[in-house]
């Protein structure tokens, strides 16, 4: 695979309205986000905005949440390269998944009045399943969401201001023109002389050190005003770089260039791959690729964190099947500029990659949008990470501080451990961060490290809702087993060599293969040891029934992804 750190030689001139728009909306966000937090009493507003949150913010703040430099560098890119339109993959399967987490999962989590989702484990089996869940999404955060989300934006910084050129300059670090003419000759250039890594490392700090601070002190509404903020900047933003592109391939003419697009780049326009594509196989489509997006969309403190602050369990629904419809927009404005950046510059720059889609914004954008687009890759940043951190923090508040070492913390100190914990979350997220850049595409890595944990959690939720009297010794066991298994999948070579073909697989495929083992697992102690009675889960007395506009909204979503996949098969 290509080096994703290999730097771009052309950087976007930016002008002094560049610099304007951009650090005015960085403050404008810093702003908003105090102003939304000002309230702040209690643990219930600063971990679920007092759960008085509305549809619009609750779909938009998804979104922006999911959103991020997964999207804009590595989604982009994996278009850009083979994946092609396949990429879209995990946005329109994604809109199925929300229609479904919507219809049946947030009615029981809403109803149960839980705070995070492992607390949701110890209302069905006990506390040992809630702690192990809490410490799988703390190191998945920090090492996978953090760490993606940290250096996509710093790549995306360094392409777009040319970091690595004035690193070179000021501290006499090897420039990237010269790393490349060593590297083409066999050298190894350590990574502490390259300018382009020291570049980068300052973009993750820089991004860390501003979004830390304002999350830490505002909590989930800072969070959410931010991302609704970013998340229209985004949509907006991505569009019109979707049109530019598009003009730019007309010579002027959106629908010349269409039409030229469509023609040209008609080999990646396919979302079907054969069966031994390693990323994204068709048989995935079927099965392997559900356990990672329902994870995701279902089950993930990141995300659900915004439906659980619902005012209601119809706003909830509505802000979720809200997400759903937008997320089939998205690979309008994400994964379709990858493709035209293909056409536009694999002959020069085959290996671009991850940086894409920054350097088709630097090419084609007229002066007047740069500072806007910056403004917009830096929500898409800042966005996700503020959400991963107040989630994380909210885990390691609730189900890991309150439940180990103060039972009896009084709400505010609960806010106050929240920001504290913050604080050393931005900390090991901007030191681990750097390391992903030895993985060939952010994407990838992110998918791949999230099947450690996400299937086995998965199985673990879905045969437990399936049946109450499955005994808590086997979500254990399922929990402890199941990343051990993926382990075996994916390196089981290192200690077998025989296992290479099968370790080849897409990770997809073994994820599904862990899902099966870790349910067969929970099935078998089940049949050894049942509960003797069904496990009732509290219920609080919210109106859990779904309203109409949400059967069919989402029904809707679902067959208007069906039509794509039939119609571009």
């Amino acid at each position: 695979m290509p080096d994703i750190m290999t730097p771009l030689l052309a950087a976007m001139p930016l002008s002094v309205w560049d610099a304007v728009v951009f650090f005015g909306f960085l403050a404008f966000v810093v702003v908003v986000s105090l102003w939304a937090s000002r309230n702040n009493r209690t643990s219930e507003d600063y971990f679920l905005a007092g759960r008085k949150l509305t549809w619009p913010l609750i779909g938009i703040s998804l979104i922006a949440s999911n959103i991020s430099s997964e999207h804009f560098v590595g989604m982009t890119g994996a278009a850009f390269g083979e994946q092609g339109l396949a990429v879209a993959a995990w946005e329109w399967i994604a809109a199925i998944a929300l229609v479904l987490v919507g219809w049946f999962m947030l009615p029981r989590f809403l109803s149960a009045g839980i705070y995070t989702i492992p607390q949701y484990l110890e209302f069905r089996y006990n506390p040992a399943t809630r702690s192990i869940m809490a410490t799988y999404m703390l190191i998945i955060y920090v090492i996978g969401l953090f760490a993606m989300t940290l250096y996509g934006g710093a790549v995306a910084i360094d392409a777009l201001f040319d970091l690595s050129t004035s690193f070179a300059d000021w501290f006499g670090l090897m420039p990237a023109s010269e790393v490349l003419a060593r590297e083409a000759n066999g050298e190894t250039i350590a990574l502490m002389d390259q300018a382009s890594w020291w570049a980068t490392v300052a973009g993750i700090w820089l991004i860390g050190i501003i979004a830390g601070a304002y999350t830490a002190w505002g909590g989930l509404p800072a969070v959410i005003w931010t991302d609704f903020i970013q998340g229209i900047t985004l949509l907006v933003g991505g569009t019109l770089v979707l049109w530019f592109a598009v003009t730019e391939l007309g010579e002027g003419s959106f629908f010349e260039g269409w039409s030229a697009f469509t023609e040209h780049s008609h080999e990646k326009l396919h979302l079907i791959k054969d069966r031994d594509h390693e990323a994204l196989p068709w048989t995935a489509l079927l099965a392997g690729i559900w356990i990672p997006i329902i994870f995701y969309w279902g089950l993930n403190q990141f995300i659900t964190q915004r439906a659980l602050a619902a005012k209601s369990v119809a706003e909830g629904q509505r802000g979720v099947i809200l997400a759903a419809a937008l997320k089939l927009y998205l690979p309008l404005i994400v994964v379709i500029p990858g493709i035209i950046a293909w056409q536009m510059y694999a002959d020069d720059k085959p290996e671009m990659g991850d940086k894409a889609y920054p350097f088709m914004i630097a090419e084609i954008l007229p002066w007047w949008l740069r500072g806007i687009l910056l403004a917009a890759l830096a929500g898409a940043v800042m966005s996700t990470f503020n959400s991963g951190l107040n989630a994380a923090s909210t885990i390691y508040t609730i189900d890991v501080h309150k439940r180990w070492f103060q039972p009896g913390i009084s709400s505010r100190g609960e806010l106050r451990v929240g920001r504290i914990a913050t604080v050393f979350l931005v900390i090991f997220g901007c030191l681990w961060a750097p390391v992903i850049s030895q993985f060939g595409g952010i994407f990838q890595y992110i998918q791949e490290v999230n099947l450690y944990v996400s299937a086995p959690i998965l199985a673990v939720f879905v045969v437990g809702m399936i049946d109450p009297k499955m005994p808590p010794l086997s979500a254990v066991c399922g929990l402890i087993i199941g990343p051990v298994i993926y382990g075996i999948c994916r390196e089981g070579d290192v200690l077998v060599p025989a296992m290479s073909a099968f370790n080849e697989w897409s990770f997809l495929h073994h994820g599904l293969i862990v899902f099966l083992s870790v349910a067969a697992i929970m099935w078998i102690i089940r049949l050894a040891a049942p509960l003797p009675k069904r496990r009732a889960m509290p219920r609080s007395e919210l109106d859990t029934r779904t309203p109409m506009d949400v059967w069919v909204c989402g029904v809707l979503v679902i067959v208007i992804t069906a039509g794509l996949y039939v119609w571009l098969a």
